[in-house]
């Protein structure tokens, strides 16, 4: 018999608030994290704003010593990690620790570490490498530094496969507490790529919106004058228990996670195939093992990243497996991404905590920007105002570059 899990915490940041509720609080409002970039000089770049978290301080969950041998990204964790057990009010000791893991994955880790160290190196030589760049930089050390902090001594992963790696990092956790490999897990993902070489790699694809006279409009997911998405960091971490662990301590449910569904377009490295066949079959596998039917779905995350392609072929997935429950609007859509950006492999994580407040309040966010809607995008997608609605069963979609797709199912817990 399979064992059922369910989400106990939520640690959530990102440019529109560096905790759950406050980013709840903004998704509500429609407030955008967009604005000129304040990490760096953007002079000579085509893209000069970003969805940057602010008024985040590491310090306040990292020791000062260990803060300067880490990345941007696992400061990130690190504080979504410490809301999430706070949340949770899991406790790991020397007994149970063995029993809980790490799964905490980031689609590029340490780029600020990385352009850093490449900077010393130039103007000094390989003698002014820190020897403490390649811990600080690669992706499982996000996982491994909150498995040292907290003594989880379970499976600890770290995916990284690009947009949907905070997806997968969840969904694999998902499968590791079912099958009986731990009681439960900290799962999610981290990024932190605003940074020169991060934009302006995005820039060089054209793969950003260009709106540097109005950022905060910038984002427009489902809208026929988007241009481009905006890069977003932050970090989305879920603690995931078996059931009867997390009622044996009394914990408080917040949702169940159901449903786990993968695929692959194999089809292009950044593109995808206009049918939106591998969106389609990530979403059917995770019904199928949620064992929930596509009109018992009441609303989706949409990955929507504000992409021209993109968002026209996931509406088409979307319509192809809901059908009319989705053409007459009663599935509710929204992109959250119009407000914090998009997070590459921290997007899941934000969206799956999103989804999960979504059931806790019976309330679809906004797409925000969504004034002139794309003729091929056909269904509700939530425009501008958030929608109250009876909300059982939520989707969350991760699409990501090389073809991969993942898709979370998750229940309200009453």
């Amino acid at each position: 018999m399979q064992r059922r899990v369910v989400v106990t915490g939520l640690g959530l940041v990102s440019a529109i608030g560096n905790t759950a509720p406050e980013v709840w609080k903004n998704l509500l409002a429609g407030r955008s994290g967009m604005a000129p970039i304040t990490g760096f000089d953007t002079t000579g770049f085509s893209v000069t704003f970003a969805a940057e978290v602010k008024n985040f301080d590491p310090l306040q969950f990292v020791d000062k010593k260990e803060a300067r041998k880490m990345a941007r990204f696992i400061h990130l964790a690190m504080a979504a990690t410490h809301e999430a057990m706070e949340s949770s009010g899991l406790k790991i000791t020397a007994e149970n620790g063995p029993r809980v893991g790490v799964h905490i994955g980031s689609g590029i880790g340490g780029f600020d570490i990385i352009e850093r160290e490449h900077s010393a190196m130039l103007a000094g030589g390989p003698r002014k490498i820190s020897p403490f760049f390649i811990p600080a930089a690669i992706i499982n050390l996000a996982a491994g530094q909150v498995s040292i902090r907290y003594g989880a001594k379970g499976p600890n992963e770290a995916t990284a496969t690009a947009c949907t790696t905070s997806a997968h990092s969840i969904g694999d956790a998902y499968r590791i507490i079912e099958r009986g490999d731990a009681d439960a897990m900290i799962a999610g993902g981290s990024e932190a790529a605003i940074t020169p070489m991060g934009i302006g790699g995005f820039a060089a694809m054209r793969a950003l919106s260009t709106r540097n006279d109005d950022p905060e409009h910038a984002c427009r997911p489902f809208d026929k004058d988007r241009d481009g998405f905006v890069v977003g960091e932050g970090a989305g971490i879920l603690i995931l228990e078996e059931l009867e662990h997390a009622k044996a301590r009394g914990a408080k449910i917040l949702a169940e996670i159901i449903g786990y569904g993968m695929s692959a377009d194999a089809y292009h490295m950044t593109g995808m195939p206009e049918d939106g066949d591998g969106c389609f079959r990530a979403m059917q596998n995770a019904l199928n093992s949620a064992k929930v039917t596509p009109q018992d779905v009441q609303y989706v995350n949409a990955h929507a990243t504000s992409t021209e392609l993109g968002d026209v072929t996931e509406s088409r997935a979307m319509q192809r497996l809901f059908g009319e429950h989705a053409t007459s609007h009663r599935l509710r859509i929204s992109s959250t991404k119009s407000m914090t950006g998009h997070l590459l492999g921290g997007a899941g994580g934000l969206e799956a905590g999103i989804t999960v407040m979504a059931l806790i309040h019976q309330i679809a966010p906004p797409t925000t920007n969504l004034e002139n809607i794309d003729p091929g995008c056909v269904l509700n997608y939530v425009p501008n105002t958030p929608q109250e609605a009876k909300i059982d069963v939520a989707l969350s979609n991760s699409f990501g570059f090389g073809g991969t797709n993942g898709s979370l199912v998750f229940r309200r817990w009453e």
